[in-house]
């Protein structure tokens, strides 16, 4: 039994993959350790994915934003209150992307969702990240900094007329509401991101659609021309990178990129990535296994290979069950 966990500041997607290959799916609200509690990441956990996996769990892969340092530590004592499990790994959902995006490839791996990151992965793991740097130092092109832009136009009165009437009409916010929401309630990211729906109703307004491509040609130009490009593939996950699919396969055209994916999230990938290197290991340490078998047989004259089996798993080793068979 193990549980995968794709978590993003508004959403978790889960997946249990049970000893028989089936695939059980979850989600809950956001897990972002940064702002959500201990507690709350356990009643979540106890009420959406406990009753589809049990108390005991062999093992557990947790990707999630805001994963760093203590906040890791969070997360991992939160499943341990809730799950008994014999591994746990707490990692970035930057890993997560670019192991649902390459495999055991190498490439550039982007997040455009929420908010934005990328990376240089060797196929294994993380070589050189651009830092995010959050919605108000970077996040170029996620959908909190997409949200921004369209608030300062608003503000600055620089929306064309009719977008102008049609913003007003549907959020009824006046300046002093939407100062309040950024600077002084919690997660204001949300409350940014949460426009994007404005700017998807009118990609096809020239104003927007411009809006759009400074975006993606900001993140392109600060973020992933620091890697190696020209012979690296750069793929994109999230809800960003997958509605406006054709302004940024239109902005890393004219960057002279190659595309390799764009994928909406990464849970169904990272089964994938998971079930496939669990059977791997699994052939390996079969594989091992029988050559260990082959040699205490050879070393002792045994011709029982299930007797030989048997010794191996009680002592460990060619040489202790050698030792213990004489």
């Amino acid at each position: 039994m193990i549980i995968i966990a794709d978590s993003g500041s508004t959403k978790v997607d889960f997946r249990v993959v049970d000893d028989n290959g089936r695939v059980h799916k979850t989600a809950c609200s956001g897990m972002n350790p940064v702002y959500v509690s201990a507690t709350a990441i356990q009643d979540a956990l106890k009420s959406q994915v406990l009753p589809l996996s049990g108390k005991k769990v062999d093992s557990i892969y947790f990707y999630g934003a805001g994963v760093i340092g203590d906040t890791a530590d969070k997360v991992r004592s939160a499943f341990s209150e809730v799950f008994d499990y014999d591994l746990i790994y707490v990692e970035s959902d930057m890993l997560g992307a670019a192991r649902a995006l390459f495999g055991d490839r190498a490439g550039i791996a982007c997040i455009l969702g929420t908010g934005s990151n990328s990376c240089f992965y060797d196929g294994r793991k993380i070589v050189r990240n651009v830092r995010s740097g959050g919605f108000i130092l970077g996040d170029e092109a996620g959908g909190a900094d997409l949200g921004k832009r369209l608030l300062k136009a608003y503000i600055k009165g620089l929306l064309p007329a009719l977008l102008e009437a049609e913003f007003e009409e549907r959020y009824h916010l006046d300046y002093a509401a939407i100062v309040r929401h950024v600077y002084r309630e919690p997660e204001p990211g949300k409350f940014l991101g949460s426009f994007s729906q404005f700017i998807e109703d009118h990609l096809d307004d020239p104003y927007i659609n411009a809006l759009l491509t400074g975006a993606f040609n900001d993140f392109l130009r600060i973020n992933v021309m620091q890697y190696d490009v020209f012979h690296h593939e750069v793929s994109f996950i999230g809800s960003v990178a997958a509605v406006y699919k054709d302004v940024l396969t239109r902005c890393i055209d004219e960057a002279g990129l190659k595309l390799g994916t764009i994928m909406r999230g990464p849970i169904d990938a990272l089964v994938e990535y998971h079930t496939r290197r669990r059977q791997q290991e699994e052939r390996t340490s079969e594989e091992l296994m029988d050559k260990a078998v082959a040699t205490l047989m050879a070393r002792t004259g045994l011709e029982d290979r299930e007797k030989a089996r048997e010794l191996l798993l009680k002592y460990g080793s060619v040489a202790k069950a050698a030792e213990n068979y004489r």
